[in-house]
């Protein structure tokens, strides 16, 4: 028997703060920590927000929603690409920033996507033939600058294995 020793690995840019980050990120990633008082997290108190600028220009949000039958509620993430896959069909995401505010601690690191948010922006690559650049940051500190939201996911479960 022969085995190859298969690795991944993937490059990414970290900044101290905002304060860093190129203009346009700059004003995405703040929109996308703003937009996390307009989520519903009453049960986690851990409020989402995302922000994202799409190839026509268009700016959307997303925040995390919350229910009852915790945690079955839906990410910003998720709440966002379907804003987009909403209101404009088929365009794609250039990038989009995602930020939080823990009620329950601090708020100053970034945060990676959940799984199930990993596989959906996988998805909306897939659909509209763009990676998503992803911004990832608190309400303060270091901030991620991710090229691909699939980087994120290796081995990416696709509609071409189910053929």
């Amino acid at each position: 028997m022969h085995t190859h020793t298969q690795r991944y690995h993937f490059d990414f840019e970290e900044y101290n703060s905002i304060h860093e980050l190129l203009p346009n990120d700059a004003q995405l990633l703040k929109k996308a920590q703003e937009v996390t008082a307009m989520a519903y997290a009453p049960y986690s108190k851990f409020h989402v927000g995302a922000a994202a600028i799409l190839s026509n220009g268009e700016i959307i949000t997303g925040t995390n929603q919350e229910n009852a039958s915790f945690p079955a509620g839906t990410c910003a993430e998720r709440s966002l690409l379907t804003t987009a896959a909403t209101l404009f069909p088929n365009v794609p995401i250039h990038t989009m920033a995602i930020s939080y505010h823990n009620h329950n601690g601090t708020s100053n690191s970034p945060i990676s996507p959940c799984g199930i948010c990993r596989q959906a922006l996988a998805e909306y690559e897939t659909r509209t033939h763009q990676g998503i650049r992803l911004i990832l940051g608190g309400q303060e500190g270091k901030v991620f600058v991710i090229p691909r939201a699939t980087m994120l996911l290796p081995l990416v479960f696709t509609a071409e294995d189910m053929k």
